[in-house]
């Protein structure tokens, strides 16, 4: 078995790490698990992409299906789920400004039937298993397939506010250049953020579109009207977004401080040869340069959370190398966290040879280990890892996480653990597996529980390969059903508070053998 000296690791040269990626027993921390990691999963509601499966179902038929797809995440090792929540102008919950979504429900302003709030549905489903959930908003676009027409519902702001819109391609889009539609967008998102249990506030890499050749952006009036202390129009859109960012994390900060926000722009910031800081690709359009999104000035100011960079390219893939991506966001984080986006949807389905690899995203995940400020990835999307292309699902959840992972801390917004859990466990053999049953905490500050066990009578340490779960602990109980006949197992709990430190390990140990065959306790009722 060889080695490799630890403190070396995140100085891997790329170079060398494509020579032993078939190597991977000569790096056992690969096959180690993590204490900490996001493992999150894009859930798309835009044309049904992901989810719901029909707009012809019943509301309690597409209720049942979104509990059913976080539990299918949850089972497969993911700890967050970003949900689509506003594909375009159109509302996925209850909004005090925008109509229910026609992919809801096949009709723009229809409410589902019966009656629910899939955004309430999300939450409660997440929060239930110890995942984030994070709202994922599309700030601009406004009308998708857009046509004279298209009929709109009465209340949506493409019919109540037309000189906002602005048609580019087929779609209509907000102009960021016009301060009051800057104002009405912050508004929609932040009746979510004081209304929802939300974890975060989640932006994709649409800002300005994706520009169409030979087809100009056709903002020129607000630009006369707006712009008249820039002399670069590029310049002045690029502040428009960079004002409607702080502008939002502003007022997410007065509000509800507690809430995140992080933002997943196209994986290239600036090409090497338009800067010297950017990275060494060849993509046709940049973040920087063509979304006019200043990732990099958002970070270094502290005003998101996270960036979660869509590097939806193969390792060694000579535009956009996915190895020379992951490096280059790793060396700019500006001390947030970095969620790299892997691109499943490619497996098996791209011109690229190299993702007829089923190993590709597992080494990818491998790669990003190494780099010391990449703090996890996240998957585009959910439907593409529910069909298990080339088993890389499953070899996720066997393999890199075959453990569960708790969430990264999140230090710059608080960093002072919970207190320990006052309260004990109180285990039961029963005819499934064993039953742990607690108190719901009352002042501890525990958004979660997290449980470990360990075989035998000795108490679990507080380790990764010894993490069973995490829970909601308003949810009194917990069945433990990979036991085996006549075995002993001890547990014990920490807490972990909405930014995720961890407390202390409970004062209390609880040991039980398991017998099997019997109801034993009945589960505790909340009080």
């Amino acid at each position: 078995m060889c080695s490799f000296p630890k403190k070396f690791m995140h100085r891997l040269p790329r170079i060398f790490f494509l020579l032993t990626l078939s190597l991977t027993a000569c790096f056992p921390a690969f096959s180690q698990p993590l204490k900490r990691e996001f493992r999150g999963v894009w859930i798309a509601t835009v044309k049904n992409i992901d989810w719901p499966y029909s707009i012809e179902s019943f509301g309690g038929e597409q209720k049942d299906n979104l509990r059913e797809l976080i539990d299918f995440h949850h089972q497969k090792g993911m700890n967050a789920v970003i949900f689509q929540v506003r594909p375009s102008s159109d509302a996925f919950y209850n909004s005090r400004f925008e109509p229910w979504s026609e992919w809801l429900t096949g009709k723009q302003g229809q409410a589902p039937s019966p009656l629910y709030d899939p955004l309430e549905v999300a939450i409660e489903e997440a929060h239930k298993r110890g995942m984030a959930l994070h709202a994922w908003f599309n700030p601009y676009r406004a009308v998708m397939d857009w046509k004279p027409n298209k009929v709109l519902d009465p209340t949506h702001i493409a019919r109540l506010k037309p000189e906002w819109m602005l048609q580019y391609g087929n779609n209509l889009y907000f102009d960021p250049g016009i301060p009051e539609a800057r104002d009405y967008v912050i508004n929609v998102i932040m009746d979510v953020v004081q209304r929802y249990d939300i974890d975060a506030v989640h932006f994709d890499d649409y800002f300005y579109p994706y520009q169409i050749t030979g087809t100009e952006f056709p903002d020129t009036l607000s630009y006369k009207t707006y712009g008249a202390s820039f002399s670069d129009k590029n310049e002045w859109r690029r502040n428009n977004v960079t004002t409607f960012v702080h502008m939002l994390r502003d007022s997410m900060l007065i509000y509800k401080p507690e809430v995140l926000f992080g933002i997943s722009p196209f994986g290239v910031w600036r090409n090497q040869d338009m800067d010297p800081e950017g990275s060494a690709t060849r993509a046709g359009q940049t973040s920087y340069d063509h979304l006019y999104a200043d990732i990099l000035l958002w970070l270094e100011k502290g005003w998101i959370d996270y960036v979660a960079p869509q590097i939806y390219w193969s390792i060694g893939y000579p535009p956009a190398a996915f190895d020379v991506l992951a490096e280059w966001w790793n060396a700019h984080s500006y001390g947030k966290h970095v969620y790299i986006g892997h691109g499943p949807y490619k497996v098996g389905n791209n011109a690229d040879t190299n993702w007829n690899n089923p190993s590709e995203i597992p080494n990818q995940i491998r790669m990003t280990r190494y780099l010391p400020e990449i703090q996890g990835s996240i998957f585009f999307s959910s439907k593409r890892l529910e069909e298990n292309p080339l088993g890389v699902t499953d070899s996720l959840t066997t393999s890199l996480y075959r453990y569960p992972a708790l969430l990264p801390e999140i230090r710059w917004v608080d960093d002072e653990a919970p207190k320990p859990l006052p309260e004990g466990l109180d285990p039961a053999s029963h005819k499934e597996g064993i039953v742990l049953n607690w108190y719901p905490p009352t002042d501890s500050g525990a958004k979660y529980f997290a449980i470990y066990r360990k075989q035998g009578a000795i108490s679990p340490e507080i380790v990764p390969e010894n993490l069973l779960d995490i829970v909601d602990p308003q949810e009194p109980y917990f069945l433990d059903r990979d036991t085996r006949f006549l075995k002993r197992y001890s547990y014990t709990l920490t807490g972990l508070d909405r930014f995720h430190n961890e407390s202390a390990p409970a004062d209390f140990r609880t040991q039980i053998r398991w017998s099997g065959g019997f109801k034993g306790k009945k589960v505790r009722k909340k009080k």
